[in-house]
């Protein structure tokens, strides 16, 4: 797992999607499907390391608010982005200033957040824009957003729902935040960060969560999407436009 790991100077969270088992047959093939943070702080060589993959399909799921302050240094040649969501601040940060956090409350306040995620209007724009043209493109694609880890963590797992694979690949990959972000040894920076910023003394865990995932979040999530629509599937098809035909299409593509 842990050599799906892509380390970069300037961009957390690079790694390769693929290479799991496809109940399609043959497994999601390597080297196409990408997932990442931003690209604020992208060094040069990340840049070189980034262009080398030939990765031509971007979508950066990020509010607009967020890629005004932190524009990207790097672009897929075709990105996906959406106007929608705007926020005056992120919204975890105004949970943080106006709630006296505890690391349980913030646990509960991210597992809400994922079962929200995804119906928002922004989001399923996004969503339907990916599966669209990742069908017809014939170069890398990645899904970005600020950590790489809870919007891009829904959209790889509803791919990976598309192209067969299981769910416990999926978690696992979910998972990989965890060590890819490399959340055990951040966490006391973060939390000295934060508390600074936020004029909070807050303990380390309550910080867990925004910087690293849960399994029960993804799970939230997914089961949302099924209490909405009746099954993942439909989900897909009715928000997103994922038919039987694009199913196809995108199997047909990423599966070998």
């Amino acid at each position: 797992m842990q050599n799906r790991i892509k380390p970069l100077e300037g961009v957390r969270n690079f790694r390769d999607f693929g290479g799991y088992v496809s109940s399609h047959g043959g497994q999601v093939r390597t080297g196409l499907l990408f997932r990442s943070g931003h690209y604020a702080e992208a060094t040069e060589a990340d840049i070189a390391a980034i262009e080398a993959l030939d990765i031509g399909l971007q979508v950066d799921l990020r509010r607009p608010d967020e890629r005004e302050r932190m524009p990207g240094k790097w672009t897929g040649a075709d990105l996906i982005t959406h106007d929608g969501g705007r926020e005056t601040e992120a919204p975890h940060q105004r949970f943080l200033e106006r709630v006296e956090a505890s690391a349980e409350k913030a646990d509960n306040w991210m597992n809400e957040y994922y079962e929200a995620a995804p119906f928002k209007p922004h989001h399923k724009e996004m969503f339907a824009d990916w599966f669209g043209k990742l069908a017809e493109n014939d170069t890398g694609a990645l899904v970005n957003c600020a950590a790489g880890k809870d919007r891009t963590g829904l959209l790889c797992a509803l791919t990976h729902h598309v192209l067969g694979v299981s769910e416990d690949d999926m978690v696992a990959d979910y998972e990989l935040t965890n060590i890819a972000a490399k959340v055990d040894d951040r966490i006391d920076e973060a939390r000295d960060y934060f508390n600074n910023l936020l004029g909070k003394t807050y303990d380390a865990d309550v910080y867990r969560p925004f910087l690293g995932v849960r399994a029960r979040y993804l799970a939230t999530a997914m089961n949302a999407i099924k209490t909405e629509a009746g099954s993942i599937d439909a989900y897909l098809e009715q928000a997103l436009g994922v038919d039987a035909s694009l199913r196809a299409r995108l199997v047909d593509r990423l599966v070998a």
